[in-house]
């Protein structure tokens, strides 16, 4: 399943697939390491859900809803009674 970082739940990991935007947005999000193949995992949301704060390349990132939703994330399967 394809989700876009800001909608990830708390807990939740996935895989980035794609990185959306333009010239600085972009460069930007590359970065601080947001490149297609890089594992995430959703460790927590601000009060009012801006930021959210990932875990990425062993370090832990916080980036506003507005950037987060320019990374899209296939999710991890979760598996279930060892199944």
């Amino acid at each position: 399943m394809i989700k876009t970082l800001d909608t990830l739940a708390v807990g939740e990991s996935g895989t980035i697939v794609k990185v959306h935007g333009e010239g600085r947005v972009r460069r930007r999000l590359f970065d601080m390491g947001l490149t297609p193949g890089a594992e995430v995992y959703f460790r927590k949301k601000a009060p009012f859900g801006d930021p959210i704060e990932i875990t990425l390349r062993g370090y832990e990132l916080s980036l506003r809803k507005d950037e987060a939703v320019n990374v899209e994330i296939e999710l991890a399967e979760v598996k279930k009674n060892g199944r």
